[in-house]
């Protein structure tokens, strides 16, 4: 179990999130919010990748700062940005990601080749990342992300850059993988998480102002689907 208390992280005097309360268990939670909500700081709070101004992190009951690399090792993380070394193989770029997670080289080799034919990359894997599309860069993202087996998966805007088809198979990989993990999945594209979502989070201002299940969300608003949850509390923003 991952639960958050009180966590509060400010810039300057714009307050990006407001003393959060959360207890994440195995499944798939969706963050829904417009920019500058707060979803983007709170995975950064979670990968430890931004200092907190107050607040605390547990995962099974122990603070992360004090677990430390115990704790990120159990951490994958893809992120939105793309800018991964384009003159690498994403053969060699994963490789060079296991080592920087401390995962032994002949272990690496193994999990190397399941996550390329998890992603459908194998045929490209010694292709260089430069010449990758951009729904092929960010399958590359998600293999590494899920290097080591992480017990807690964040993904920010996994599915962008991706057609309909990668979309719904990379959609439907997540699904599966949510049965022993917690994932964290933020995203403008909200049909991507009305049929996998366990939870949907709403981020308003840096406070978490819904959360729910997605059909309960949609019957609480009369809406037809998350669409019209969205735009419920986005609408005039």
């Amino acid at each position: 179990m991952l639960e958050i208390r009180n966590l509060r992280k400010t810039y300057g005097k714009k307050v990006a999130l407001k003393n959060f309360n959360y207890d994440f268990k195995d499944g798939i939670y969706g963050m829904l919010g417009a920019n500058g909500a707060g979803k983007r700081t709170l995975m950064n709070l979670l990968t430890d990748n931004l200092k907190r101004d107050s607040g605390q992190i547990f995962y099974d009951g122990e603070e992360i700062l004090k677990m430390g690399n115990r704790y990120l090792e159990k951490v994958g993380y893809m992120p939105q940005q793309q800018g991964i070394y384009e003159n690498f193989s994403a053969r060699m770029f994963l490789f060079y990601m296991a080592e920087l997670k401390g995962i032994r080289k002949k272990e690496a080799k193994s999990q190397i080749g399941q996550l390329l034919d998890i992603v459908n990359l194998s045929a490209a894997a010694d292709k260089k990342i430069g010449s990758f599309s951009g729904g092929m860069k960010q399958r590359v993202l998600l293999a590494q992300a899920l290097l080591g087996n992480p017990k807690i998966l964040i993904l920010d805007e996994p599915t962008a850059g991706l057609d309909p088809k990668e979309r719904v198979n990379l959609r439907n990989y997540i699904h599966r993988l949510s049965r022993n993990k917690i994932i964290l999945l933020a995203t403008h594209v909200v049909g991507d998480v009305e049929s996998i979502a366990d939870k949907i989070l709403i981020l308003k201002q840096g406070e978490l102002v819904a959360d729910a299940g997605p059909q309960h969300l949609i019957h609480q608003v009369n809406g037809k689907n998350l669409e019209d949850v969205y735009m419920n509390y986005f609408g005039n923003e």
